[in-house]
């Protein structure tokens, strides 16, 4: 079976770039995000063994998600100095080594890593999307999971780590959220509900439209008036959590595993001073008898 690994690029780049510190280049360049990426990515690629794989980047704000709330991820801070021009170098890595990258301004990279996710599920493949970002749980099925760096078992979610996280099913992630809200990405719920509660009336009315129009049937008094004050702000969450369709123009032959330009590769590990990978390279590639810069 093809199966293709999805990595949520500035998830891992911003994960990297924290684990590691005060890594330079000869030159004196900031080097802890690229190499960490390196790293994780290899690891990435020996645990999942993927046939395909794509790095995903985040392409700016959604304008129809701001309209609907002005302050979306308003309170998220500035990308770190050091880290912004780390990411251009890891696009270099990512182009020589073979492993397709998208962008796109404008379009989140949540709504392209579910867009191609459902594209391949559709043609049977398996999906491994690597990322910390609790929205993606809405994904997992038969064919799609979930491989968050933050679960030290290192175990691919199905629909039952997805339960024993959240107490409700995948397809319930987007209405558990629209209850509860979500800080991160600075979406207001209703005042009181708390993942536990949410789920427990998930599992008692199935979803959102259900519970709004059984609402008498709220034991607590205080709950149910909380609820029918924000059932606006419900609805309108639902579409700010669900995850969209977009066009991303990436073919599957573009996100196949190849071997990488070890003269390119080279050549970038000497210029970030990455002696072992360097090392590593030059036998991987004498076994290969591929060229690399020395």
């Amino acid at each position: 079976m093809e199966r293709l690994l999805i990595i949520d690029g500035h998830s891992y780049a911003y994960r990297a770039f924290h684990a590691i510190r005060e890594l330079h280049s000869p030159s004196g360049q900031p080097t802890n995000a690229i190499y960490g990426f390196i790293k994780m990515a290899a690891k990435l690629r020996a645990s999942i063994v993927p046939t395909h794989w794509i790095v995903v980047w985040d392409g700016g704000l959604s304008a129809e998600r701001v309209a609907a709330l002005p302050g979306y991820k308003a309170q998220r801070p500035e990308m770190p100095e050091l880290l912004k021009p780390q990411l251009d170098e890891i696009g270099d890595y990512l182009d020589a080594s073979h492993i397709a990258s998208f962008c796109r301004t404008g379009i989140e990279a949540d709504d392209v890593i579910a867009s191609i996710a459902r594209r391949v599920e559709a043609m049977d493949w398996s999906v491994v999307i690597a990322s910390s970002d609790k929205d993606f749980m809405q994904l997992v099925s038969q064919r799609i999971g979930l491989f968050n760096p933050h679960d030290k078992t290192e175990t691919v979610w199905t629909d039952e780590q997805v339960r024993a996280k959240a107490g409700v099913e995948p397809a319930q992630i987007v209405d558990w959220l629209s209850l509860m809200g979500d800080s991160v990405d600075n979406i207001p719920g209703v005042p009181g509900v708390g993942p536990k509660t949410a789920a427990d009336l998930l599992k008692q009315h199935g979803s959102v439209e259900k519970l709004m129009d059984r609402l008498d049937e709220v034991k607590s008094l205080k709950l149910r008036a909380a609820l029918l004050e924000a059932k606006e702000t419900v609805l309108r969450n639902r579409e700010l959590v669900r995850l969209h369709e977009v066009a991303c123009d990436v073919s599957p032959e573009e996100m196949a595993v190849t071997t990488p330009d070890a003269e390119r590769l080279g050549a970038l590990y000497l210029r970030w001073g990455f002696r072992t990978l360097l090392a590593e390279l030059k036998e991987a590639a004498s076994r290969e008898r591929q060229p690399v810069l020395i």
